[in-house]
C-alpha cells in the first residue's frame, strides 16, 4: 500500500509500506520532457553528482559515510520514460530500529540523498573541472563499447530507425560526437534547470516519514522552481515496414523487430496488452519461445516486450546468420496466429498465471515495489499490484486479438555477417 501527498508545488511524497524487510530507501525522482540538444550533458550529470555533494565532496569521504551508516548504498541514475527524462538518487540502508546506538538512520539517509540530489559540490559555482573529466571519459568508454554488447545494440539500432526524431528516441546516455563540448558550465546548467523545472516525486520506503518531508522541505526552500508539464504518451506513427542490416563480425546474429501501437495504451488495456505480450513471447511457454525457438530451432532466443511509455512492441531474437528471413517469417506468422487464431483456454490461463506470479513477486524488494509505484504515478494510473491481477483475471482471448490488432511494423534491424542475406 501506498500513500502520496503534495508537500509543495510539483512535489509529491510518497510512502509505502514495507514492514517485512529490515532495510529502508529514500529516493528523489526528477522528471522533466528531454530535449535532444542538452541530451549529452544530462546524461553526464547523474555520473557527476555521484560523486559527492556540498556537505561531502570527497568520494573516499562519502563511502566512509555510508560504510558506517552500517553498509548503506547510494545510486544515481538516468533514464528516458517516453519523452521524459528522469534523474533518480536513492539511498538504502537498514531500519531506524537496528541502529545499535538508537541513531536516528532516516535523517542520515535523507541528508546524503537530499545533499547530492539539491546541492552538489560546485566550487565556484560550477561543477569541478576535473570531476568532470573524469567521469566524461568513464562515460566516453561506454559510448564506444556499446556494440560490444550486441543484443542492446541490436536494439537500440533499431530503436533509432523506429523513433528517428521524436523525443522518445532520444539517448538516455548522450551522444558520443558531443561528449567532447559538454564542460563543468553545460553540466551546471543541466543542473539547474533540472532543480528548477522537473516534477520531483519523493518515495519513502520503510524509513520515517516525517524526517523526510522535513528535510525536502528545507532543501526546497528559496529554490527558484517553475514545474514543467511532462511530455505526454505518443506512439511512433504506423509507416511501411522498413528493413535495415549492419554487417558484424558474430557468432550468432540478431534480429529486432519494432512494431508501432499507433498511440497511448487506454488504461483499461493495459491488462490486454501484457497477457497478449506474455502470449506471444513474454513466458516460457509463449508461442515464439515454443515455435520459433524449440519447434523450428531458429533462433537462440526470441522474446517479446512492450514499453507503455512510448507504446511499441519489440521482438528481438539471437539467430543464425543463414536464418535470419526465415526467423522473421516464422515470428511474423506467430503474431498473425495469435491476431487471427484459435487461443486455447488453456494457454491463456498458463499465461495468467505466469503473469500474475511476477505481479506477485513486485513486493520482494524495495526497488521493484518503488519502480512499479512510480510508474504508475507517471503513469496517473496509481493501481495496486493487486488491481492489475484481478485485470489479468478478465482478459479474454477476443481482448487478446483486439490489442494485437493494433500492433503494426514499423522497423526491421538485422546484425549480421558481411555476405549474409538481409530480411
Amino acid at each position: 500500500m501506498m500513500h502520496r501527498t503534495s508537500i509543495a508545488p510539483g512535489v509529491h511524497l510518497t510512502c509505502v509500506e514495507a514492514d517485512k524487510f529490515n532495510t529502508c530507501r529514500v529516493s528523489v525522482y526528477f522528471v522533466r520532457p528531454a530535449h535532444r540538444e542538452t541530451a549529452t550533458a544530462d546524461a553526464l550529470l547523474p555520473i557527476v553528482m555521484e560523486r559527492g555533494y556540498a556537505d561531502c565532496p570527497d568520494m573516499t569521504e562519502l563511502s566512509r559515510r555510508l560504510s558506517k551508516l552500517y553498509g548503506a548504498s547510494l545510486r544515481v541514475d538516468t533514464s528516458m520514460l517516453g519523452a521524459n527524462r528522469v534523474l533518480s538518487v536513492s539511498v538504502t540502508g537498514i531500519k531506524d530500529k537496528f541502529a545499535l546506538e538508537n541513531e536516528s538512520l532516516t535523517a542520515e539517509y535523507a541528508r546524503i540523498a537530499l545533499g547530492t540530489a539539491f546541492t552538489p559540490y560546485l566550487p565556484d559555482g560550477r561543477f569541478d573541472p576535473e570531476c568532470v573529466a573524469i567521469e566524461k571519459q568513464q562515460l566516453r568508454e561506454m559510448l564506444e563499447g556499446e556494440i560490444n554488447e550486441k543484443r542492446a545494440y541490436c536494439i537500440r539500432q533499431a530503436k533509432r530507425k523506429f523513433f528517428g526524431d521524436m523525443p522518445q528516441g532520444i539517448e538516455p546516455m548522450g551522444y558520443l560526437e558531443e561528449l567532447d563540448a559538454v564542460g563543468e558550465q553545460e553540466l551546471t546548467r543541466s543542473f539547474h534547470e533540472m532543480i528548477r523545472t522537473s516534477r520531483i516525486e519523493v518515495f519513502v520506503l520503510g524509513a520515517n516519514e516525517d524526517i523526510v518531508r522535513a528535510q525536502v522541505l528545507a532543501a526546497l526552500a528559496g529554490v527558484d522552481r517553475a514545474p514543467a508539464h511532462l511530455a505526454p504518451v505518443a506512439a511512433a506513427p504506423r509507416t511501411k515496414p522498413q528493413s535495415f542490416s549492419q554487417s558484424v563480425d558474430a557468432v550468432q546474429g540478431k534480429l529486432c523487430m519494432l512494431f508501432t501501437y499507433g498511440g497511448p495504451v487506454e488504461p483499461e488495456d493495459v491488462a490486454s496488452v501484457r497477457v497478449a505480450c506474455a502470449l506471444l513471447g513474454g513466458t516460457a511457454t509463449s508461442r515464439l519461445f515454443t515455435n520459433v525457438r524449440e519447434k523450428q530451432s531458429l533462433c537462440y532466443y526470441c522474446a517479446a516486450s512492450f514499453n507503455l511509455g512510448s507504446p511499441h512492441l519489440c521482438i528481438d531474437s539471437g539467430i543464425e546468420h543463414a536464418n535470419a528471413e526465415r526467423a522473421k517469417t516464422a515470428i511474423l506468422h506467430e503474431l498473425d496466429s495469435l491476431r487471427e487464431g484459435p487461443i486455447s483456454d488453456r494457454e491463456l490461463e498458463e499465461t495468467k498465471r505466469a503473469l500474475l506470479s511476477s505481479l506477485g513477486s513486485v513486493g520482494d524488494s524495495l526497488g521493484s515495489m518503488e519502480a512499479w509505484y512510480f510508474a504508475e504515478i507517471i503513469r496517473g494510473t496509481e493501481k495496486e499490484p493487486r488491481d492489475l491481477m484481478h485485470e489479468i483475471t478478465r482478459v479474454t482471448a477476443d481482448d487478446v486479438r483486439r490489442v494485437l490488432g493494433r500492433m503494426t511494423l514499423n522497423v526491421t534491424y538485422l546484425l549480421t555477417k558481411e555476405g549474409c542475406a538481409d530480411v
